[in-house]
């Protein structure tokens, strides 16, 4: 099968707030209103952020997935996507799978996929994810403030342990929750929505806990203490015995897709209102301070140590 063939076979559907979507040079868009535009692009190549033998649905649903959750980070609605993709050949069995998953999370998340480019060569996907935000109301990264509460949503090192369990480094004791995680994680584009007015600054925890919390004191030019008995451990311990392990992939292992975000003291009982009314654990994890480093604290608040903090493709 041809590259246009395919193409129109599965990748050519309905829009719905889109001008021109698939088929010419270009698409073309409208923006609403007093909006602005957040674009973001997230990579994914095989063998680096899948495994090879991954189930092409599940691929796909993860494509774009973690393409959304860059929006979500911004407080952003998701709209429109674009998928760049280099196959090693048109496998038109693989690609249908591949793309009823994509399109799975397009439906999920209300978003029209407009367009893209396809090319021989080795297993690459590059969506292209566009949203919109109200004119000023985005959040950022360099928002947070000295005093500002640091709360992180769901459970951060499920997905990591999940990789750990495929690859045969650990046996889980409770496996499925943690391969879903990596496998199809789910965007929380409903809690970033909800955090505009709310939080300080945010980010989605994609290369590790405490290395996407460090680029918010980055941006922010404030430091951090985390308080350890106030991570969420919980679901990490409850699928390995291995305490080592979990702690690991809690700060450190990435790929889950939470939300990781900071807000004043004052907007504490919202955030509770707000885990109660999405059924989405938030949990309050430490404060901003006003310089320094990530700090590690224990219950008497004393400094721990603590190893890798994330992941680093060049590290």
């Amino acid at each position: 099968m041809g590259e246009f063939e395919l193409i129109r076979r599965h990748f050519v559907r309905p829009t719905r707030h889109t001008e021109l979507g698939v088929g010419d040079d270009a698409a073309l868009l409208r923006p609403r209103p007093g909006m602005e535009l957040a674009i973001s692009t997230d990579m994914l190549v095989s063998g680096t952020h899948f495994l090879p033998d991954v189930e092409p649905e599940s691929l796909g649903w993860k494509a774009l997935a973690v393409n959304v959750s860059d929006l979500a980070a911004m407080g952003a609605e998701p709209r429109w996507a674009l998928l760049a993709a280099s196959l090693p050949e048109a496998d038109e069995a693989w690609v249908a799978s591949f793309a009823q998953g994509f399109f799975a999370c397009a439906e999920a998340f209300g978003v029209d996929v407009i367009g893209g480019d396809t090319t021989r060569g080795p297993l690459n996907l590059a969506p292209t994810i566009l949203g919109e935000v109200p004119r000023g109301q985005a959040l950022r990264r360099s928002g947070a403030h000295p005093g500002d509460e640091i709360w992180v949503s769901g459970a951060p090192g499920l997905a990591a342990l999940g990789l750990a369990h495929l690859q045969g480094r650990t046996v889980l004791k409770q496996s499925s929750a943690c391969i879903a995680a990596l496998t199809r994680p789910q965007p929380r584009v409903a809690l970033g929505l909800a955090l505009r007015g709310i939080a300080s600054a945010a980010i989605d925890v994609s290369d590790g806990l405490f290395a996407d919390l460090g680029h918010i004191l980055e941006e922010s030019g404030c430091g951090a203490e985390i308080e350890d008995a106030a991570l969420p451990w919980a679901p990490v311990l409850a699928a390995t015995d291995d305490p080592e392990l979990a702690r690991t992939c809690l700060v450190a292992g990435g790929d889950d897709y939470e939300l990781a975000f900071t807000a004043p003291p004052g907007k504490q009982a919202d955030i509770l209102a707000l885990a109660q009314h999405l059924s989405l654990p938030l949990t309050r994890i430490g404060r901003i301070v006003p310089v320094g480093a990530l700090k590690l604290l224990d219950d008497l608040g004393a400094q721990m140590a603590f190893g890798c903090t994330g992941y680093d493709h060049f590290g």
